[in-house]
């Protein structure tokens, strides 16, 4: 009698167990199913650049974080840090790469000492229009490239168009590659610099907000940029002449820390993604719109504007071909293969 009293006891206690288990497991597939529904993880990306805030890659930048924000319903909060607040654009890579901050915006330029690849933007006339650029970092020499970031540790979320590069200085107009002797032009890059030492001046490297007080106080006589930052930096007052030549087309990347990148949900990447996309193809509509545009409006404050003619063109080129054997050398196969696809354009 007390077996089957016990016997008894356990099946109730079992029967109670196992409903409890069920009640415990609908609890945990409702909390799934609204978790997938509600979408995203909480979670804080701070996101630095260097560049003016009223440049059009700043405005792109600043509405891809508040699209951010109001798709996901604040949970994937990017907090925006502009113009230089939180980090140069010196230290901007490094920070990255090391997890300092999880996403930041710098130029290709300056990411070229860590992917020497990178400096292929800044190979003298290579990109002959703006459509060229677009069609090349989205198809497969924008994949390569953004293969070589991951490999150093930064997952390149957006290529966002700058625009073209030209030069301004106080002392004379640039009309020939001989007329750059003996001028101190501030520099972006390495590659920048051997162009302006094949072009017979001293390159001077310096962050962009340096550059102002340096030719107000002539530590420089001129500078390579484009004409958008030139314009937000007030270079018409303190440079007379501008030469377009177009000489390089300079991108920006956003990137993200790949480590912080492999650990976000795969529904906050793919937001990421999206959102990043749209912001590249609207940063890209307006780089050429800006360098018109930017270019008037500095010969209307002032600037003698010397625009190099297409026939004249050839002398450029000849002069800054010792560069592209330059970049060669530094980024190996891979430089090569960039080459490679954008001669066959």
């Amino acid at each position: 009698m007390k077996k089957w009293m016990l016997g008894l006891l356990l099946t109730v206690v079992s029967i109670f167990a196992l409903s409890a288990c069920g009640d415990e497991g609908d609890k945990k597939a409702d909390a799934n199913t609204s978790g997938s529904e509600d979408g995203y993880e909480s979670t804080t990306i701070r996101l630095a650049y260097n560049l003016p805030q009223d440049h059009h890659i700043a405005v792109g930048i600043e509405n891809f974080a508040k699209e951010v924000v109001k798709r996901s319903d604040g949970k994937v909060n990017v907090q925006v840090y502009p113009a230089g607040q939180l980090l140069s654009d010196k230290d901007m890579n490094q920070s990255i790469l090391s997890g300092g901050v999880e996403m930041g915006v710098n130029s290709s330029t300056l990411w070229s000492s860590t992917v020497p690849a990178m400096g292929v933007f800044d190979v003298p006339y290579m990109f002959n229009d703006y459509s060229a650029v677009g069609e090349a970092v989205n198809g497969e020499f924008g994949d390569k490239l953004r293969g070589a970031m991951e490999e150093k540790g930064a997952k390149v979320l957006m290529f966002a168009d700058y625009g073209y590069v030209q030069f301004a200085n106080n002392k004379r107009k640039l009309t020939k590659p001989e007329d750059f002797k003996g001028l101190k032009i501030r520099s972006i890059g390495d590659l920048p610099s051997e162009l302006i030492q094949a072009y017979g001046a001293s390159p001077v490297f310096m962050g962009g907000g340096e550059v102002y007080m340096a030719l107000q106080r002539n530590t420089v006589d001129g500078a390579t940029s484009g004409t958008t930052a030139m314009l937000q930096r007030k270079y018409d007052e303190v440079t007379k002449y501008l030469t377009v030549n177009n000489y390089a087309y300079l991108e920006f990347l956003l990137a993200v820390n790949k480590d912080y990148w492999d650990k976000l949900p795969a529904k906050t990447q793919d937001l990421l993604t999206e959102v990043a996309a749209e912001t590249e193809t609207w940063i890209r509509e307006q780089a050429e719109k800006e360098d018109t545009e930017s270019a008037k409006a500095l010969e209307e404050k002032g600037m003698d504007v010397y625009y190099v003619p297409e026939e004249e063109l050839d002398v450029w080129k000849e002069a800054a071909a010792p560069v592209r054997d330059v970049f060669i050398e530094n980024a190996g196969d891979l430089g090569k293969e960039l080459l490679d696809l954008i001669d066959k354009k």
